[in-house]
């Protein structure tokens, strides 16, 4: 089977490499080399890497939805599928007409749940205990198309996003060469998804992570865990931001109003909504490096009665 594959990211790189492994992939396309990192030195992207390490030809348009090129050398390509993993672009109508077998997307939810840009975030943040991947054929629509194959797989107790997509990665690359297989010997068929069960999974914003310590501190937890690395967790104490870089639920409840400090012995604790406590172990003021939650209390005597969030 011939292949084109669009992808970006590390998350993309996985289902590269495994896909060159047991296919002909003839070209890949991915996003512009950008600006990155504290330098703001301009780096390619991971897919693209790999791909010149794997001495497969790379192209990178600005623009694929009216670029007559990039048209042109998709369709003297012909491949049999065009693959799509976090590429980052919205797939044109020419395009998804132009392979014999579709272009096939790898989402890492278990669709209809979590359509969107941050499903990995999402269902950790909503206090999911199973998510996985599923290959699907993209349509007109957003993560709407109807869907191949799926892989449940378990979100682990303390699991944090970043930590979640390094397994799905690696489970969506194999689905994808299963997908392919299939469809290949006509055991894999498309089947249309219920959107009466479908939950959206929005990209995030910076105010995600704004802590509302009137949640639940499972809640509060879960939200820290899924919004990793980015927008985290943040609040505000005397009118300045403070970044929130380790937390855990406290065992302690009730008897504190929702961001009502409490510091006694060496914890930093936090009231909740529902009565329950968050423990901050790590916090990280404007300008300044991360500390203990117990070295934050004492070095900002914190009085009585104070509050975060205000």
């Amino acid at each position: 089977m011939k292949l084109a594959f669009c992808g970006t990211p590390e998350f993309a790189a996985a289902s590269l490499e495994k896909l060159a492994a047991n296919f002909e992939v003839q070209l890949v396309v991915t996003q512009p080399d950008r600006p990155s990192g504290r330098g703001m030195e301009v780096a390619a992207p991971p897919v693209k890497r790999l791909a010149q390490s794997l001495s497969i030809p790379v192209i990178q348009p600005q623009s694929i939805k009216n670029n007559p090129e990039f048209r042109a050398a998709l369709e003297r390509l012909a491949p049999d599928a065009i693959i799509v993993v976090a590429y980052g672009r919205i797939i044109p109508p020419w395009m998804l007409d132009l392979p014999r077998y579709g272009n096939i997307n790898l989402h890492a939810s278990l669709l209809p749940r979590y359509r969107g840009a941050a499903p990995i975030q999402w269902a950790i943040a909503n206090g999911e205990r199973t998510t996985g991947v599923t290959t699907m054929r993209i349509d007109a629509g957003l993560d709407t198309g109807p869907v191949l194959l799926r892989r449940e797989v378990e979100i682990l107790p303390g699991e944090t996003s970043v930590e979640l997509a390094c397994r799905l990665r690696e489970s969506g690359a194999e689905l994808l060469v299963a997908t392919l297989n299939g469809l290949e010997s006509g055991s894999v068929a498309a089947i249309p998804q219920d959107d009466v069960q479908a939950t959206p999974a929005p990209l995030l914003k910076r105010e995600d992570g704004a802590v509302d310590f009137h949640r639940s501190a499972r809640e509060i937890y879960n939200r820290f865990r899924g919004f990793q690395p980015w927008p985290g967790a943040y609040t505000i104490f005397r009118g300045a931001d403070v970044k929130i870089t380790g937390m855990q639920v406290a065992e302690e409840s009730g008897g504190m109003a929702p961001g009502e400090i409490h510091t006694g012995g060496t914890r930093l604790l936090a009231g909740c909504g529902q009565g329950s406590t968050i423990e901050l172990l790590e916090v990280q003021p404007a300008g300044r490096r991360p500390v203990s939650g117990a070295d934050f209390a004492r070095g900002a005597r914190i009085q009585p009665g104070e509050r975060f969030g205000a």
